[in-house]
Order: structure tokens, then C-alpha cells, then sequence
């Protein structure tokens, strides 16, 4: 594939897409509403309190009581309900899913009900076919520009538009097709003059519940703003007309919210440098072993790995291979977080991917 012969031209049209003004400045340069959770039993026919140890959101502040719940629907397809937290169809969200069979996993769409946020999941085995799986999932929704030292941005795209965006530098992100299957985005500001750094994270959206995947294609600095190419594939394999979330976190959590949460980190294993931060201990202090079978990788976190916590992984380069998390992380203090990596056909394969963690503290 030769990307870079019309990468030049296609950018044009990409920054006149389709994108939301930006947002004026807040008071609270923060994420206003968020939540994060881990379904351990996707098969649960009621409303069921999910994972207390893996789940945690805006809502504490209020109600400190209340407990992220799930529900679910039909094969594969299972209803996270974030509580107190409605915003609408605000925001993104994004799903990892958690197995070593080569399940994935997309949203269908997130909503509100009455007070709560709603969270629509589908998941697939390798081939397609709708099935329960395991999976970790977070919803945010920001304003608000924050100064210089941090950054925090995010872009849904769908129908062929941009449907909703976010940009902590007050500009607007555009976003825009490449060829079938394939897309820019491009996030300006956020990123470190000349140096790639912080987190991407991109999750597939398909209102239809048809099996889908996007991941990282790959990534790169153009001065101050972030290029990101993501690709999109069918269970089949091919390139296929997707939509998707899409966010991008530096020097804070992969939800926007800094302080609290202040334990955080994140790494990428394409690059190294600032993709690889730690909240605790700076650049480059977090780590990633291979694993048996070749294919499975343990990222650990040290020091970060405090009360409730979360993990995202996405898939970084060419290819349908995708990656995703083992097993619930492990922590005390330092956090194990385990990821495993398939071709189109669910085998075991090497891959590179993107991956952030964070505590609610």
C-alpha cells in the first residue's frame, strides 16, 4: 500500500472536513462527565453491579454509593450504565476487549437514560459471529482549554462526517478519508513540537452491530499537532468504510481528567520517548516483556497501580492484526497489565499496540 503518495493531497480536503466549531474556554479545564468499567461476566440477564475494583466515575462526587451496572441484551451484545451521568450522545467512549480467544469488540452507540449514560457494546468472535466476551469500557465528555503542559482531544466520525470533537488547545480537529477503510485525523496543538508523544486510543463504531475494527495504522508529529491514520476492517479482514471514536491524551489520564486521577501512564511500542510516560516516575519508566505464546506481551506500570483502576489497548500498523488485554491487569503498587495480539483468523500473532492505564486517584 503506498500511503505516502497520496497521503499530501488527501490532507487538503481532510483539513476542510466536516468539524464542530471549537469549544470556548470553562472554568473546570477538566473532563465535565466520565466513567470507566469492566464487565467480568458479559452473560448477566439483569442489571448486575459490575466489578467494583475496576469501575469508577464522575457520578462518586455526588453519589458515592452508586455503582456502574450492566445488562446483557442478546449474543455478545450486553448495556453498560454509567449512573448520574447523562449526557446525551456527548462524547466518546472506547472498549477493549479481554480474552486470549481473539473476540473483539465494538460500540453500537451511547446515550442517555434518564440521569444515567448508556453505553451499547457488540462483540464478535474471530469470522463475525456475535458472541460474549469480557471487556473493559470508558465513556468522557470535555470542555474547556487548559494551558500549556497537557493536552486532551477527541473526534467521532461517522456517516462520512464529523459527528462531534474536542480539542483542549481550542482548535478544531478535522478528520477525513483517505481511501476505503482509511482515515486522518489530525489534532492540532496537543502534541510536542517535532516529537511524538502521549497516547492515542481508537475504537470502532457500528450502529448496525455489524462486526468491525479500527486501530492505529500509525501516528506522527507535524510541529505541535498529531497525525493520526486509522484503519478500519470487516471479519474478512478487508478494509472497510467504519465509524469510529477516536482520542488522544498527554501528560494525563486517557478519561481528561487530571488530579485526581493522578496515577497514570501510558506507552506505545512503535516509538518509545514520550509515548512512554509515567505519571509517577516520568518518560520511559514503564516497561513491556514478551510473553509465551509469541504474540503476548506484559506492560507493566510501576507505582500506578492504586484503588480502582482501568486499561485501554488498541492495535498499532499494518495489517487486520489486532490486539487486545489477556486478562484482568494484575497490581499492588505496580500494574501488570496483559495484552495479547491476533491475525484476521484469531491466531496468536505479534503486533505492536498502544496501550494507557490509570487509577482514579
Amino acid at each position: 500500500m503506498r500511503l505516502r503518495s497520496f497521503v499530501t493531497a488527501a490532507l487538503a480536503a481532510v483539513l476542510a472536513a466536516s468539524a464542530l466549531a471549537p469549544v470556548t474556554p470553562a472554568a473546570a479545564a477538566t473532563a465535565d462527565r466520565w466513567g470507566f468499567a469492566y464487565v467480568k461476566d458479559p452473560t448477566v440477564p439483569v442489571w448486575t453491579v459490575l466489578d467494583t475494583s475496576r469501575q469508577w466515575g464522575s457520578w462518586k462526587t455526588a453519589f458515592p454509593a452508586a455503582w456502574a451496572d450492566g445488562v446483557k441484551l442478546a449474543p455478545g451484545r450486553f448495556q453498560v450504565r454509567f449512573p448520574q451521568v447523562g449526557a446525551s450522545s456527548r462524547g466518546v467512549p472506547h472498549v477493549t476487549p479481554v480474552n486470549r480467544t481473539g473476540h473483539y469488540c465494538e460500540v453500537v452507540r451511547w446515550f442517555q437514560s434518564g440521569a444515567d449514560e448508556i453505553v451499547d457494546v457488540q462483540c464478535h468472535k474471530p469470522g463475525g459471529t456475535r458472541e460474549d466476551t469480557p471487556f473493559t469500557v470508558l465513556w468522557t465528555t470535555s470542555s474547556g482549554v487548559l494551558p500549556a503542559g497537557t493536552s486532551h482531544a477527541y473526534a467521532q466520525w461517522g456517516s462520512g462526517v464529523v459527528v462531534q470533537s474536542y480539542n483542549s488547545t481550542g482548535v478544531v480537529n478535522t478528520v477525513g478519508p483517505l481511501g476505503v477503510g482509511q482515515y486522518l485525523v489530525r489534532l492540532p496543538g496537543v502534541g510536542l513540537a517535532g516529537l511524538l508523544a502521549g497516547n492515542v486510543q481508537v475504537t470502532a463504531v457500528q450502529p448496525n452491530a455489524g462486526p468491525r475494527r479500527c486501530k492505529v495504522y500509525s501516528w506522527n508529529a507535524v510541529g505541535t499537532d498529531v497525525q493520526v491514520y486509522v484503519f478500519c476492517y470487516n471479519q474478512a479482514g478487508a478494509l472497510t468504510n467504519t465509524d469510529f471514536a477516536l482520542s488522544y491524551h498527554r501528560r494525563r489520564p486517557v478519561i481528561g481528567s487530571l488530579g485526581p486521577p493522578s496515577y497514570f501512564g501510558y506507552l506505545g511500542t512503535a516509538v518509545g520517548g514520550p509515548t512512554n510516560d509515567n505519571s509517577a516516575l516520568g518518560v520511559g519508566a514503564n516497561t513491556v516483556a514478551p510473553l509465551a505464546p509469541a504474540g503476548r506481551y506484559l506492560a507493566t506500570f510501576p507505582q500506578i497501580g492504586i484503588k480502582e483502576t482501568h486499561a485501554q489497548v488498541v492495535a498499532q500498523g499494518a495489517g487486520s492484526n489486532y490486539c487486545h488485554l489477556t486478562q484482568p491487569w494484575t497490581y499492588t503498587t505496580n500494574a501488570d497489565v496483559d495484552v495479547i495480539c491476533f491475525d484476521n483468523a484469531g491466531v496468536v500473532t505479534p503486533h505492536r499496540f498502544l496501550t494507557t492505564f490509570t487509577s482514579r486517584l
